[in-house]
């Protein structure tokens, strides 16, 4: 096995690899031969990939530190886990090995994903032994549930999916290709969350909603009403901070009606429901 970026988050995902490799009956173990720089910035840490995420524009949303990591490797760091960076991405045609890809933003997961897929490589599916998977649940292709995490029953996830430490997802739920859970973050019953979408650390959604595909629901979060797609929120409840337009405004959002069908102009309140603006997540269960 490969893991395709080696920043903080690739060398969680190697926790996760130890872990499994370490419990007999969890599956199929893994030779973890090393990294590979995501970034192409040479092995030095610090690039990022023109198509990454602008971090500092999440800032205000408190996301920022969760989905920072842009995979950039620490040689020091490396090192004191006995791991090897073994190039960049052309190792992939060379290697012949599964892989994870330790990189949280989605847009570069997808890319990454591509790039993998072409070289024929097939993508790795990892449990942590500590988490706990219920009867009825499907993970696609690349997904990672990592330590202390939930999901109940009737789960689908797409591909490269991640579930992070001690997040959960409740009963009736798909999360769509290259969607994150969070640290912490509570998915509930009968969610769909669409491709791509983010939801921060501690971050609840409270079912049944749609958070859109591309959608950030910033850390700490309440959800009590759906995230149309490319939408960033965030509060208590969960309000507008910037839309799919980059207007960071909420006054600025208009609400496309209500459930009833009459329609307002402004952020929506704690009781009601935005409908997501792509529908049910149509990617979520394929695998």
């Amino acid at each position: 096995m490969v893991i395709v970026g080696a920043g903080g988050h690739g060398r969680e995902l190697l926790d996760l690899v130890e872990a499994v490799n370490a419990t007999p009956g969890r599956g199929p173990r893994y030779r973890f031969l090393g990294f590979l720089d995501a970034t192409g910035s040479g092995g030095t840490g610090g690039g990022t990939d023109p198509g990454s995420t602008a971090v500092s524009d999440l800032a205000e949303t408190g996301t920022s530190a969760d989905m920072g990591d842009d995979g950039a490797p620490d040689l020091d760091l490396l090192a004191r886990r006995g791991a090897n960076l073994l190039g960049g991405l052309e190792q992939l045609a060379r290697l012949d090995a599964d892989y994870l890809i330790g990189v949280r933003d989605a847009a570069r997961r997808a890319r990454l994903d591509g790039i993998a897929s072409a070289a024929g490589r097939r993508p790795a599916t990892l449990v942590h032994p500590s988490a706990s998977v219920g009867g009825d649940v499907r993970l696609g292709p690349g997904t990672v549930v990592c330590a202390l995490a939930c999901l109940t029953t009737n789960v689908r996830t797409g591909r490269h999916v991640i579930v992070n430490v001690g997040a959960s997802i409740g009963h009736d739920c798909q999360v769509g290709d290259y969607a994150a859970l969070a640290p912490g973050a509570r998915v509930g019953g009968g969610v769909s969350v669409g491709t791509g979408a983010w939801i921060g650390s501690a971050a609840s959604v409270v079912g049944p909603r749609a958070v859109g595909s591309g959608a950030v629901v910033a850390a700490g979060s309440v959800v009590l009403a759906d995230v149309p797609a490319g939408l960033v929120v965030a509060g208590s409840p969960a309000r507008p901070v910037r839309d799919a337009a980059g207007r960071s405004t909420p006054a600025a959002y208009a609400i496309p009606g209500r459930r009833d069908g009459s329609a307002r102009s402004a952020a929506p309140g704690p009781a009601e429901s935005v409908r997501s603006s792509d529908g049910p997540v149509g990617e979520a269960g394929r695998m």
